[in-house]
């Protein structure tokens, strides 16, 4: 690995560790009764993960919600997956346990024997469709908008589009941020949303800034079993989604997305440089 791609994997790492910081400090009421935070007890996985998968610049970012309780609050790795993340990522570093844990949702590291649906889905996608992680990450890159896993008494899962304005915002704007360091490091020409909370980020993120206005924003559906819709063959669906919107070639033919493809893909909300996008509802990502 060379000294520039050490010294950018060094500087998205310095940017997740401002984040974890920053979220560390913010307070979230009940009915949050726990918070888990991968950036603090994970930090080895993240490293490895970013020093292994994230030294170069890349094509296409794509951005998670937040951590599930079975995925990244396991492995430390966005939709991190036991199977995925051991098996076909290859990583192995330790993950510890955070400050205060929830005797519903344990962190095991890879030893979790929980599956995790969405990462299983996504990876399991990346693997089929590129075969080695080498040719994924030549040009894509996965991330998470926010690092924090909030859970109530119960151990059901709190998104963070569920927290109330006055815990919400002031995250918003740390995640924000973050995200908008990552964006101006990795410069990519597409930055997807894994559903439409995580679209409506990276709208607001390339849109307030001149800088980043040329970054296409487009969506994928979200792999969460809980949609009817990505229990209905979800591989095939995202495939099709990235290949309309010109992020990636049909397997078929071999070829870009054809002009009729493009110019769809320039009326969606968020896909065309340099124009604010249309509203875009706003759900779990």
């Amino acid at each position: 690995m060379s000294p520039a791609e050490t010294d950018l994997a060094g500087r998205a790492l310095a940017v997740y560790a401002d984040l974890r910081d920053r979220a560390e400090r913010l307070a979230f009421a009940t009915p949050v009764t726990h918070v888990y935070n991968p950036l603090a007890y994970a930090w080895p996985a993240i490293e490895q993960y970013f020093r292994r998968y994230g030294a170069t610049p890349r094509r296409v970012l794509l951005l998670g919600m937040n951590p599930g309780p079975w995925g990244m609050a396991q492995t430390g790795v966005p939709f991190g997956e036991v199977g995925a993340v051991r098996d076909w990522l290859g990583l192995d570093a330790r993950v510890g346990k955070p400050a205060r844990e929830h005797p519903r949702r344990p962190v095991l590291g890879l030893a979790c024997p929980r599956r995790e649906v969405s990462g299983e889905r996504l990876w399991g996608l990346f693997a089929e469709r590129f075969g080695t992680p080498s040719r994924f990450f030549g040009e894509h890159l996965v991330l998470n908008h926010c690092p924090l896993l909030f859970m109530e008494e119960s151990g059901r899962n709190r998104t963070p589009d569920k927290l109330p304005a006055a815990e919400r915002e002031p995250l918003l704007a740390v995640c924000d941020a973050a995200l908008g360091a990552l964006i101006d490091l990795y410069r990519p020409a597409w930055c997807i949303g894994v559903g439409v909370y995580a679209q409506a980020r990276l709208e607001a993120v390339c849109y307030r800034d001149a800088g980043r206005r040329q970054v296409r924003v487009g969506r994928l559906l979200h792999p969460s079993p809980a949609s009817p819709v990505a229990n209905r063959g979800w591989a095939a669906a995202a495939t099709r989604m990235l290949v309309d919107q010109g992020v990636w070639e049909d397997a078929a033919t071999g070829r870009p997305a054809t002009a009729r493809q493009a110019a769809a893909a320039d009326r969606q909300p968020g896909s065309s440089p340099g124009r604010p996008a249309g509203r875009t509802r706003r759900g779990a990502g």
